[in-house]
């Protein structure tokens, strides 16, 4: 997310490696008490060769006026991102029914 602000609509733009201007979309912020770090998990809507929605996550400090998306490198963080997302998952396929 460097250099980028969030936009209104929950929005902000990356720089791949490529150099390509990447729309990405954020699915959720997350403040963990344990780790004290806070986490976001987006998606650039692009689909997976299974058809699934590829999402990502990484830390981020929200106090930053152009935060800077860091690697998630612990297991633990990573189950914890993914519970998130199930929970999410899951909230979204019951409103749908």
């Amino acid at each position: 997310m460097e250099n980028n602000e969030v936009k209104q609509d929950n929005t902000f733009t990356i720089v791949g490696d490529d150099g390509k201007e990447v729309k990405c979309e954020i699915l959720f912020t997350y403040e963990d008490q344990k780790t004290k770090k806070n986490y976001i998990a987006y998606t650039d809507n692009t689909i997976d060769e299974e058809g699934n929605t590829k999402v990502y996550a990484s830390i981020f400090n929200p106090e930053e006026e152009n935060p800077v998306l860091l690697p998630i490198e612990t297991d633990e963080e990573w189950k914890l991102i993914e519970g998130i997302l199930a929970s999410l998952s899951k909230e979204d396929e019951e409103k749908t029914e």
